[in-house]
Parts: C-alpha cells; structure tokens; sequence
C-alpha cells in the first residue's frame, strides 16, 4: 500500500468515524466500504465492522463484496446457517468467485469439518488464474489440523517458492518436519533455502534448533551465531544459543547470552531463572539465589524459581529459608506433593515431627504413592512413638508394594514394639525369605529388638533352615 492510498483509507475512516458521531449520512463506494470493514476486523473492532457492513449494504446492496464480507463476520460470530445462506446466495450469482469458496471453507474449518474444507479450498484455486499464496496456505492448514503432516509439507513448500520470505510458511515446514522426526531432512531443506537466501537470520536461527535436536551442538552454536550476525538483536536466537551453551557444560557463556536477552527487552521470568540456574551449576549460590528472586519479582505466580530457591537453600541446609519459600509455593499450588514432600523432608531435619507427618500424608492423599514417601512417613511417626499409625501407612503401602521386604522388616519390629509377638515374627521371617541382606535395616531402625534374644533365635534358626 503506497502513502496516497494509506492517507486516502485514514480520511475515509475519518469520514465514516464522524458519520457515526454525527448521526449524518455520507456516501461510499463499494470498495472504501471494504477498506473500512477489514481494518475494523484486523483490528479486533468486531461492532464497528458490523455497523459498517449494514451501512455499506444500505447504500450498496448487490455488491458481492460487501455481502462477503458480512458473511465472515457470521463465520467469527458462529452464525453459521446464516452465513452459510448468504454465501450460498452470492455463489448463485457469482459461481467464479474463489472468496466464496474460500469463506466456504473457512465455515467448514470452524465445523472440524476438515476435509470438506479442503474440496471447497482446491476449488478455489482451480478457479484462480495463478497459484494464490493465501488458499495454498490455507489448504496446508487443513492438513495440518488432520494431522497429515506429509501433505501440509508440500503446500507450505509451494508456498515458499512462491514467496521465498513468507517466514510464517518457513516455521510450518519446520513444524511438519518436527512433527514428522525428520530432522535431518529439516537439516537439508534448511541448507538449501539458506543457498538461495544467506542473509535470513530466521533461517539460520531454526536451522539452529535443528541441529541441537539432533544435539549436533557445535553446529547448532555456528548457525545461531550466523544468524546473530545478521539481526543481532535476534532475542530467540541468543535464548536457544545460551540453552545449548548450557547443554555443553559453557555455562559462564549461557549466562552472558540469556543477559544479553534483558538488556534488549524487558527482562523475562524464563531468562532469570536460566541464569540462576548457570550460577547453581558454577557453584555460585549466593548469585544463583539473586537471581532466582529476580525471576520470581518478574512472575510472582511462577513455581520454578521458588522451588529452585527452596531446593538451593536445602542443599546450603538452611531448612528455616526452604520452608519460607514452599510456603509461598504452597500459597500458589497446594495440591503439589512435590512441594509437599520438600516441606516434609524440611520439617523433619529440623525436627518437628508432627507437621513432617502431616506432610507426607498430604502427599500421599494426593496421590504420590511412591514407597519413599510411604517410608518416610512410617519413620516418622516410629519417630514420635507412634507405632499404631506406622502399621497403618505400612499396610496401606503393602496395597501397592506387595511383598515388598522394607515394609514387612518394619512392620515386624513395629508389632514386636506393640506386643504382637506373632505377627512381630511373622512378618521377620516373611522378610527374611524375600531378603536376608536387607536385615541390616531391620539391625539399624530396631537396634534394641535386634539384639533381643526372641529376635536372634528367629534370625538363627531361619539362618540354620537354609
């Protein structure tokens, strides 16, 4: 579009604004009509596009444009029998008229209607005089909604070698060649277009990914590297740089590529995380931490960089700030057993037994039934004396863990604690025949039992019976 005709289509948007103010009535053609209503759709303006329809319509009623146009705006409105009569009507009139086809099929597409739509799109360009970009488009977009990924690659392919910088076309041919695990097809294709058009950093930068996915890393580095030359303020080709950077152990490297990414935008939640993570790597606390509460300043309600600061302060063994920051986690998500499990454990070293136990109970009745968690659970309660709810956990883990000898070695000292000598011995032996070796659990949870003489003359005997 040229300066004349963009200052013609502002003044007329100006005349049909102050129409609508002034309650006067001013006249349009046809096609300024069109103009004014497809800005209002391009623009999200969905009731001024209406008014200017049923304007246009008033003074141009015949015209197949407008009536076009109307019936796109029923499509985005979900009026699909009325807009399914219109466009009928104009096909009666009009049978060469490829937009009706078109909107037809854009109908069909809203329906899942899939195939159908792609008939009423070939028709479409059938009727064309030369291969229309936008319906070959299209068409690749059916086919991709089918999951026919073969058939989608070689329109988008057309497409492309129409309009060599139609990137959008150049994205869904590496979508299907990602969806189709044809990397190092993608790989060639990508060589090739980059032959004909060495200076697309966009090109270049999904040429890049490929070859990290195929973890052909120095590769993926040297493309990304080309395409920062070319745009370098390209902030996806830096964020996929610094990730394979991070993949290949350079993480100083990483780190000065994902900063890059905050001077020249607003700083994302996703970079700050990525460079706390490059300092935890480095051995680098105190900068990791910095910056995971940076990401977490940038995107409050994101979970990863508070379950990075409680892992962290975790590690350093400062249980006090670990639980400070699953409380905000928990504040978030409380329905998370990882969280759950991580607040439990804390509790724990620090002692405090009671809320370690309802913590893992928690992650248990949200249906984390790892035998660890049954473990830990059950040796915290041993821990406070309560026996009765450690045999409880254990028999429920039995449900999952079937003869399983870390739940029968602890049930039998726990019945052996509650005077239940027969099970106490039933369950010692059944532990026993699933494995000896592991009696040094039994030796280091029930120290006292072990060196019982009830206890030894059991282990004996079994021993001797072998």
């Amino acid at each position: 579009m040229d300066l004349h005709f963009e200052e013609q289509d502002n003044q007329s948007l100006k005349r049909f604004e102050k129409m609508l103010r002034t309650d006067a009535i001013y006249f349009f053609d046809s096609t300024e009509f069109e103009r004014i209503i497809k800005h209002y759709i391009d623009s999200g303006k969905i009731n001024l596009a209406n008014k200017a329809i049923t304007l246009g319509l008033q003074q141009h009623p015949a015209t197949s444009g407008l009536r076009l146009l109307k019936a796109e705006m029923l499509i985005i409105e979900e009026k699909y029998s009325e807009a399914l009569r219109l466009l009928n009507e104009v096909e009666a009139l009009e049978p060469t008229n490829e937009e009706v086809y078109i909107q037809k099929a854009l109908l069909l597409s809203k329906k899942e209607k899939h195939e159908e739509a792609i008939q009423l799109l070939k028709k479409a360009l059938d009727i064309s005089e030369e291969d229309n970009l936008d319906v070959l488009s299209l068409i690749g977009m059916e086919y991709l909604f089918l999951e026919d990924f073969e058939r989608a690659l070689l329109y988008f392919k057309n497409c492309l070698e129409i309009d060599i910088n139609d990137f959008t076309n150049l994205y869904n041919i590496v979508y299907c060649f990602d969806m189709l695990d044809q990397g190092e097809q993608a790989v060639t294709y990508l060589n090739k277009y980059i032959d004909n058009e060495p200076f697309s950093e966009v090109a270049w930068h999904q040429l890049g990914r490929q070859y990290a996915l195929l973890e052909k890393f120095n590769d993926s580095l040297h493309a990304f590297d080309y395409a920062l030359l070319i745009d370098e303020k390209f902030i996806g080709a830096y964020l996929e740089k610094a990730q394979v950077l991070e993949e290949v152990g350079r993480y100083r490297e990483a780190i000065e590529n994902y900063l890059i990414t905050t001077e020249l935008d607003d700083p994302s939640a996703f970079a700050y995380l990525r460079i706390g993570k490059n300092f935890e790597k480095l051995k680098n606390s105190s900068a990791a931490s910095e910056y995971y509460l940076k990401s977490n300043e940038q995107d409050p309600f994101l979970d990863k960089p508070l379950i990075a600061l409680a892992n962290l302060y975790f590690e350093k063994e400062d249980y006090k700030k670990t639980l400070f920051y699953l409380n905000m986690l928990i504040e978030i998500d409380d329905e998370n057993p990882e969280y759950w499990r991580l607040y439990a454990l804390s509790n724990l070293k620090i002692s405090f037994f009671e809320e370690a136990a309802k913590s893992f109970q928690k992650c248990i009745d949200l249906g984390s039934n790892a035998l660890d968690i049954y473990m830990e659970l059950v040796d915290t309660y041993y821990y406070i004396g309560d026996f009765k709810e450690a045999i409880r956990v254990l028999l429920e883990a039995e449900i999952y863990y079937h003869n399983h000898a870390d739940i029968e070695y602890r049930l039998s000292g726990l019945y052996f604690l509650i005077k239940s000598t027969t099970l106490g011995e039933q369950y010692l032996l059944k532990a026993l025949r699933l494995d000896t070796r592991k009696y040094t659990l039994f030796q280091s949870i029930f120290p006292v039992l072990h060196n019982s003489r009830y206890v030894k003359a059991i282990v004996l005997k079994f021993r001797n019976s072998m």
